[in-house]
C-alpha cells in the first residue's frame, strides 16, 4: 500500500514538473515581452527544425496553456503511473515523433503547444489498454474515451479552426497508436489466468507426495514392530 502511494505521488510529481516548466516559460515570455513562437515547428523549413524538440513547451497565450493543462496532467499521470516501466521511452517517442511528423505534413506557419502530447498520450492509453486485454488498463482506455473522445474531431481540417494545428493533433495520435503496438509486449501485462490453477495443482502434488511418504513410513514402522 505504501509503495503504491509512492508510485502515485512520483507520477504526479513528474506531471506537475512538466506543467511547471510550461508555465514558467510562459511567464518569462510575457514578463520579458518576448516571443517564443519561433521555437515551434515550421514545416519543411530549416528554421523550423529546432521546433521538433521545443514546440510542446511553447503556447500562444495563457488560454492556450490552460486548455492543455488538465488533460496533459491527467494523461501524463496515467502514463507515468500505469506504464512506469516504459513511460520514459513512450514520452520521448511521442514528443519527438509528433514534432517530426508535423514538420513533414504541417501547413506553413508556426506549430506550437503541448496538444500533440495530449493526443499522443490519449491514443496510446486507449489502444494499449485494448491490446493488452488487462482489465485495469481497459478501464483507463474507457475513461480516456469518456473524457477525451471528442478531441478526435480536431485531428481533421474540416472540424478544426484555421488557427489550430490539426496536423500536430494528427501527428500525436499517430505516434500514440504506433507506440501502443510497438510496446504491446513491454510493461504491464494481463496475468496468466491459468497461473493460479497451476499453483494449486503443484501444491496438490506436493501434498499427495507428502501423504505417500507418511504412509510409507507408517508401513515400515508397523513391519518393524
Amino acid at each position: 500500500m505504501k509503495q503504491d502511494i509512492q508510485h502515485i505521488m512520483l507520477a504526479a510529481a513528474r506531471s506537475l514538473f512538466l506543467i511547471f516548466i510550461l508555465y514558467l516559460l510562459k511567464v518569462v515570455e510575457v514578463g520579458m515581452d518576448l516571443d517564443f513562437s519561433h521555437l515551434g515547428v515550421y514545416p519543411m523549413e530549416k528554421r523550423g527544425i529546432i521546433g521538433i524538440l521545443t514546440h510542446p513547451l511553447i503556447h500562444s497565450g495563457f488560454s492556450h496553456l490552460l486548455a492543455n493543462t488538465l488533460p496533459l496532467f491527467f494523461l501524463s499521470w496515467c502514463l507515468f503511473y500505469f506504464y512506469r516501466g516504459i513511460s520514459g521511452r513512450i514520452f520521448i517517442l511521442i514528443w519527438l515523433g509528433c514534432g517530426m511528423l508535423t514538420f513533414f505534413i504541417g501547413k506553413p506557419g508556426w506549430h506550437i503547444g503541448a496538444s500533440g502530447l495530449v493526443y499522443g498520450f490519449a491514443f496510446f492509453l486507449f489502444f494499449s489498454g485494448i491490446l493488452r486485454k488487462y482489465v485495469p488498463l481497459i478501464a483507463i482506455s474507457l475513461l480516456v474515451t469518456f473524457l477525451y473522445g471528442g478531441i478526435v474531431w480536431h485531428m481533421f481540417p474540416y472540424f478544426s479552426p484555421a488557427n489550430m494545428s490539426w496536423e500536430g493533433h494528427l501527428s500525436g495520435g499517430i505516434m500514440g497508436v504506433l507506440c501502443a503496438f510497438a510496446f504491446v509486449n513491454y510493461g504491464p501485462q494481463c496475468p496468466d489466468p491459468f497461473a493460479d490453477e497451476n499453483e494449486i495443482e503443484e501444491k496438490d502434488l506436493e501434498i499427495e507426495s507428502f501423504e505417500e511418504e507418511i504412509e510409507k513410513n507408517d508401513k515400515e514402522d508397523t513391519e518393524s514392530l
